[in-house]
């Protein structure tokens, strides 16, 4: 092969690996920033009109102040971005909001809410893209109201960013909240010891004849732990959250706020 075509196919060569080499490693970086994303985050899983949670998931401490959620009541929600160490909603974030909502809705007449460093929000899907890492968040009331919405860390979609700088920009904003994560699978109970033999049943007096049968045993909002322990016997499980504590009895869960019940399932 001549010299020069020769030295032409080298400098082919050479182009395309340096072409390439940014792409690999942009994919990769993508990769890693999706594996560390995945290790800390677990989403929470909402019911089907956002009013309360099925499933608690990651709960994360922000960092900065400025973040902009709206009612769960509307069918859209705003989309913050992060960026020169700010949180905000820019204009055409706000204009493409506005025509998510229903007709004749302004993003103003949304009731909004902006949160600040050191208040807590659920995560409820999150999501790495080439030119983007975006979490979604969901509140917990306030007092009555709930609130989610978007956070966006945009990306150099031509250069992707080494993992590190990534993880490195979301933790100014969030960090997971481990006293507030969602709670552990119980460890199953120790194996009792050698039970003793067991005793013959003694069977109880028959009831008198005019006897009323004993009232069935009821729950209802507002009730106290102290009284449903009294019908139901201490839970199976507690699991404890930000604001409020869930017990786990043999055919319900009850959610006590306040040390009042304020939800059954």
């Amino acid at each position: 092969m001549p010299s020069r075509v020769l030295a032409r196919h080298l400098t082919l060569l050479l182009a395309a690996i340096l072409t390439t080499a940014p792409c690999v490693h942009g994919q990769d970086a993508k990769a890693d920033v999706t594996n560390r994303v995945n290790a800390l985050i677990v989403r929470t899983k909402v019911t089907a009109d956002r009013t309360g949670i099925v499933t608690p998931g990651t709960v994360v401490k922000l960092g900065k102040d400025g973040l902009l959620l709206s009612s769960v009541a509307f069918g859209a929600a705003p989309t913050n971005t992060y960026k020169d160490g700010k949180i905000s909603v820019g204009f055409g974030a706000t204009m493409a909001w506005g025509l998510l909502l229903p007709p004749n809705t302004p993003p103003s007449s949304v009731p909004q809410r902006k949160f600040v460093a050191g208040e807590n929000v659920w995560v409820t899907d999150y999501k790495v893209a080439n030119d983007e890492v975006i979490f979604q968040f969901y509140s917990d009331p306030m007092p009555d109201q709930r609130y989610y919405g978007q956070l966006k860390f945009p990306l150099n979609k031509k250069n992707f960013p080494p993992a590190d700088d990534v993880m490195k920009t979301i933790a100014e904003v969030m960090t997971v909240d481990s006293s507030a994560a969602a709670a552990p699978t119980a460890a199953p109970a120790a194996a009792p010891a050698t039970p003793p033999p067991a005793m013959a049943p003694i069977a109880p007096p028959p009831p008198p004849p005019d006897m009323a049968p004993a009232p069935p045993k009821t729950i209802a909002l507002g009730q106290t732990k102290d009284q449903v322990v009294a019908m139901f016997g201490q839970p199976q499980k507690v699991v404890k959250l930000v604001d409020r504590e869930i017990d786990y009895f043999p055919d319900m869960k009850v959610t006590f706020t306040g040390g009042r019940v304020t939800d059954i399932h």
